[in-house]
């Protein structure tokens, strides 16, 4: 979502100011993480959450008073629940935002900077003085020193986002576009049908591959953070697609292939003269989770949840059972 982010961010600063609200710290459990961001403007206006509540409300008030005033502030916000405090949550835990005024041509230099790095699919890091003037600035190679007087700083790294390469435009790909870019992915399509993969179907693809996978690969060979999913229209369709997929240089985040299991037996049939067991079996196959998906968005939503658990973590099993 941080692309996103600083999208939506720039085309406000173009015309007002904002106030950018970071999280900085936390102790305990609390609904966001280190670096989440919120946005504010006008009359209260928001983009992006902190957690919501009482608490997220806290930081808007504090908002309006920091675009007046231009001064920074850090807001701490209490969900611990104590009877001896003032808690805005009863989460547990405890955490500190940053409010700061981000306005003028400094302020979009620098977002179209960070877009630009996030962009070319480039990491990069953000650094944010906590109690002096001093504005926000890049660390890239090519980076001055930074003052002595701006050793209170809060750092972050931004990461580009994650690219989902769907490989097959049918209704299954159409209702994964719009899922996974909800969830944080940029989005590419590719499918030698331009009928099927076209902008008015996919209007949140960033590239649409009306073109062999092989040559639409040929496009993507220093995309770190490539993520695949074949929901193509058929058998052989999918073999050439895995032959061309792992055989690439750089190894994709995840592989995931829909079908029943009797055709992802026949694929790897196909396969095994060629490709290695160990590389077949991190294939994702038959794709998603079991949650009793049947129609194309109840799938895409299979897939989706799978991908957040390939790259947050988990175990895919309810919350309400979870143990502890």
């Amino acid at each position: 979502m941080t692309y996103d982010f600083y999208r939506h961010l720039v085309q406000i600063l173009e015309t007002e100011p904002i106030a950018l609200a970071t999280i900085i710290s936390i102790k305990g459990s609390v609904p966001r993480e280190v670096g989440a961001k919120m946005m504010i403007w006008g009359n209260s206006h928001i983009f992006g959450t902190i957690g919501g509540g009482a608490g997220e409300a806290k930081v808007i008030q504090q908002a309006m008073t920091v675009l007046t005033t231009g001064a920074k502030q850090v807001v701490e916000i209490d969900l611990s629940g104590s009877l001896q405090r003032e808690t805005q949550g009863v989460c547990g835990g405890i955490m500190q935002v940053l409010v700061e005024r981000w306005s003028g041509a400094w302020a979009i230099a620098l977002v179209y900077q960070i877009l630009s790095h996030l962009e070319a699919g480039h990491s990069i890091t953000l650094v944010t003085p906590l109690t002096s003037s001093l504005l926000p600035h890049l660390i890239t190679p090519h980076s001055s020193p930074v003052p002595h007087s701006a050793l209170h700083t809060f750092t972050e790294t931004l990461q580009p986002p994650p690219l989902l390469l769907i490989v097959g435009a049918g209704h299954v790909g159409e209702q994964l576009a719009t899922v996974v870019h909800l969830i944080g992915f940029q989005v590419a399509v590719q499918d030698d049908r331009p009928e099927w993969a076209n902008r008015d179907r996919y209007p949140q693809a960033a590239h649409i591959f009306n073109e062999s996978i092989t040559e639409t690969l040929a496009h993507l060979t220093q995309r770190l953070q490539l993520f695949v999913a074949l929901v193509t229209r058929g058998y052989r369709y999918d073999l050439n697609a895995l032959q061309a997929l792992l055989s690439r240089e750089l190894p994709c985040e995840y592989i995931g292939m829909i079908g029943s299991q009797n055709r992802v037996k026949q694929v790897y049939q196909a396969l095994e003269t060629d490709i290695s067991k160990q590389k077949l079996a991190a294939i994702y196959a038959p794709i998603g989770l079991d949650i009793g998906a049947l129609t194309p968005a109840e799938i895409a939503v299979s897939i989706a949840a799978e991908l957040i658990l390939v790259r947050q973590g988990g175990s895919g099993q309810p919350l309400s059972k979870r143990q502890g």
